[in-house]
């Protein structure tokens, strides 16, 4: 175990001031992650768990506290934080492969080649299984292979942090389900860090090492923190009866429930 954390949110504060009345939207969040960790952040609509991502990433200022990252703090945004959001925000104009080619030039322009940038394109393309597609524009593939192009551009910047804002919100279930497995395979291939927002109980247990449940807004906190004891490789139709997601399952809508009258898409 090192000792400083890979990630470190640091007693962090946000309000948000408008005509003249401030909203505190999130108070004392305190978090430490682990390099190669996959961390989920659940939580009702309007706990603040977008805008928490939006401060990991540099797109929100703090009020107060800090994010470190290799312990520096970071508060602005950077390639070393790739966010995929629940809308793709591909380019329309361009194809698949201009749209992942674009990102790798931004971040490196100056340390790889043309040929280089060239065959890393491809192999971010290939790691979600969208080369066969490296031609199309936007609106002729479906949404998950749009969600499936971001999560290459994201890759393709080799970032410290990869973060997730509800990325298969939009999906139907069975495209959904197939995402959360390459989510998976990257993940075990790469060993990179992720910080996931998800409303959905069952993908946060099947994917994550912790999930990180918040309180209801405003003055959101971190109401607790859950561990999910669970071997990796997972195969979905193993840990629906495995007793330790049983429990996680329970444990979450357990707290959910607690701090509201309805669970959203449990």
């Amino acid at each position: 175990m090192s000792q400083k954390p890979y990630l470190k949110l640091d007693q962090i504060d946000k309000s948000f001031t408008r005509a003249g009345r401030t909203s505190e939207v999130l108070k004392g969040i305190e978090l430490a992650i682990d390099k190669g960790e996959f961390v989920s952040i659940i939580g009702h609509s309007g706990c603040g768990k977008s805008t928490l991502l939006n401060i990991i990433a540099g797109l929100t200022p703090v009020t107060q506290g800090a994010v470190l990252l290799e312990d520096r703090e970071v508060n602005a945004p950077g390639p070393d934080r790739a966010v995929v959001f629940q809308n793709h925000s591909l380019l329309p104009w361009l194809t698949v492969y201009e749209n992942v080619r674009l990102a790798v030039d931004k971040v490196f322009g100056r340390a790889k080649s043309k040929a280089e940038r060239h065959a890393w394109t491809l192999h971010n393309l290939d790691l979600v299984q969208m080369g066969h597609a490296r031609d199309k524009r936007p609106s002729e593939i479906s949404g998950g292979m749009k969600q499936r192009v971001g999560i290459a551009r994201a890759l393709a910047m080799e970032p410290k942090v990869l973060l997730l804002d509800e990325p298969f919100g939009a999906l139907d279930a069975l495209t959904r389900a197939h995402l959360q497995d390459s989510v998976m395979q990257i993940h075990a291939a790469l060993g990179n860090t992720v910080i996931m927002i998800t409303h959905d109980v069952d993908e946060a247990v099947l994917l994550s090492d912790r999930i990180v449940m918040m309180t209801n807004g405003p003055a959101a906190h971190i109401g607790e923190v859950l561990g999910v004891p669970m071997e990796r490789p997972r195969k979905r139709l193993e840990v629906v009866s495995d007793p330790a997601y049983l429990r996680c399952r329970e444990a979450v809508l357990r707290f959910l429930y607690e701090r509201h009258r309805y669970v959203e898409a449990a």
